[in-house]
């Protein structure tokens, strides 16, 4: 039986992609944060899915994970990590809280490392594969969402690392970037948003209060006109069971767009393209 790992299975891409795999009959250890949580993915669920409580940035509970896969997978190793757990910061960058920043990178990069090493020996016993969730803000940055196009960006650079690294093992390493998906990412994104601004200097508003109701306007038309996260599972099933997947998976039109024509454009004049579409 295929054994999957899904971090951040809470809610959103995650939740979507472990209840998809669910469905089409891999055996899924779905990461999530609350037994609440826990019990409503089990009811959505078959009783082949296991849910797993792990905070991703706190290193006793990834160990504990690690002790957990190794148990369930025995010699057959583990076949796929769904590296999926993440959030959105948005602030402008010249009055972001630096430990925001921090925070921001430490979930959506370094928890993530931390977990795919904890996970190797048994990926590599089952010559398994790692599919980390970037987005096409990973290749694509805009205003207002820096620190988040960092962590994205970076994720990038870390999967092209990783692919390199563990070809010798036969380990494909594959980049799932979607676009805009309707999830509750984007309403947390806000929410943190607003928090932010409120700490900030009034200079922050004065400068910024374009750029932050833009952000807001996208996030909310994220959050109703976006992709079904199921489109996000379908893409992370091929990646997962494909014999030889791509490295890269563009989900939704906009991410296609992006990664193929915009990002190749002059600088400038990309610039002055996102800026109008906040």
């Amino acid at each position: 039986m295929t054994t999957i790992v899904v971090t951040g299975a809470s809610k959103g891409i995650g939740r979507a992609t472990a209840l998809h795999l669910d469905k089409k009959g891999f055996t899924v250890l779905a990461g999530v944060r609350s037994q609440a949580d826990a019990d409503q993915l089990k009811q959505a669920a078959s009783p082949r899915l296991q849910t797993v409580m792990v905070d991703i940035t706190n290193a006793a509970q990834v160990a504990q994970l690690a002790e957990t896969v190794r148990q369930v997978v025995g010699q057959n190793g583990l076949d796929g990590l769904v590296n999926n757990a993440g959030i959105a910061v948005a602030a402008p960058l010249e009055f972001l809280p630096i430990d925001e920043f921090r925070r921001q990178i430490e979930v959506n990069l370094t928890a993530h490392l931390m977990v795919t090493q904890a996970l190797l020996p048994c990926i590599r016993q089952a010559k398994g594969r790692i599919i980390n969730i970037s987005s096409i803000g990973g290749r694509l940055a805009g205003p207002m969402l820096g620190a988040y196009h960092a962590s994205k960006f970076a994720m990038e650079g870390l999967t092209d690392s990783l692919r390199q690294e563990l070809a010798p093992w036969g380990i494909k390493v594959v980049s799932i970037e979607p676009g805009a998906i309707a999830t509750p990412i984007w309403e947390s994104g806000a929410a943190t948003a607003d928090r932010l601004l409120g700490l900030m200097p009034k200079q922050a508003q004065t400068y910024y209060q374009k750029g932050m109701d833009g952000a807001r306007a996208f996030a909310a038309k994220a959050t109703t006109d976006g992709l079904p996260a199921e489109r996000v599972a379908e893409a992370i099933e091929q990646a997962l069971t494909a014999s030889k997947p791509r490295t890269r998976y563009p989900v939704g039109m906009d991410a296609k767009i992006g990664t193929r024509i915009i990002a190749h454009l002059p600088d400038n004049l990309r610039d002055r393209m996102l800026a109008r579409r906040r």
